[in-house]
């Protein structure tokens, strides 16, 4: 589940090694970082990245006939367990990497369950766990225990960390009419989200962007 950056990067993976992977995730998500993601295939029906293509599946029902057909990797927003149920999936891979919400138990959903990231424990909620906090440990196979929690901080980049982030205010729908890429100036208003501005809190390069209509 997941096709932001790192379910986009387990997608490649596991292509590239000859499985047939299909994605799922929620309606218009809100991804940001979709400049090195798939996640663009939910708003414009289709996206590539890193040499894959992923299409939109429309109905439920398609979903296994793409899966099959193999020209592009199919992504979903249905119901989750209307997909699982067309598909019987060999393996289960949640990327979501919900980073303050507690995972939901993944084991019997599918032969193996793979879970990535915080909130995932082997043998628990999950049969396998993937280390995703930065440092020796990236990218660790866990068999027993559990994922490192939240460290709590983003990475700073040029000495900028949380500030480098705008959280929203106010629930709603996102608008903009900027792209990632785009130069900005302290202040300027890059979205609204149900009306309320959001705004740029340093100048430079809009390195992570939602998509118009989240």
């Amino acid at each position: 589940g997941g096709p932001e950056d790192v379910g986009t990067g387990v997608a490649l993976r596991l292509g590239g090694a000859g499985h047939r992977v299909v994605a799922k995730d929620d309606p218009r998500p809100a991804h940001a970082r979709r400049g090195m993601a798939l996640t663009d295939a939910f708003f414009e029906g289709a996206a590539t990245f890193g040499g894959l293509l992923a299409k939109r599946a429309r109905r439920v029902e398609d979903v296994p006939r793409m899966a099959g057909c193999g020209h592009a990797l199919p992504v979903s927003d249905a119901d989750f367990a209307e997909v699982a149920a067309a598909l019987r999936p060999d393996a289960l891979v949640d990327a979501r990497m919900r980073k303050h919400a507690t995972p939901e138990p993944l084991r019997g959903l599918a032969p193996v369950a793979v879970g990535l990231g915080p909130g995932f424990v082997a043998g628990e909620n999950a049969d396998v766990v993937v280390e995703t906090a930065w440092g020796d440990a990236l990218g660790a196979v866990i068999r027993a225990g559990g994922a490192r929690p939240l460290d709590g901080e983003p990475r700073p980049i040029d000495g900028h960390g949380r500030d480098r982030y705008v959280y929203a205010a106010v629930a709603g729908v996102f608008r903009t009419a900027h792209a990632i890429g785009d130069g900005v100036e302290c202040g300027e208003e890059v979205a609204t989200i149900a009306g309320s501005p959001v705004r740029a809190p340093l100048p430079g390069i809009l390195r992570g962007l939602t998509h118009d209509g989240a």
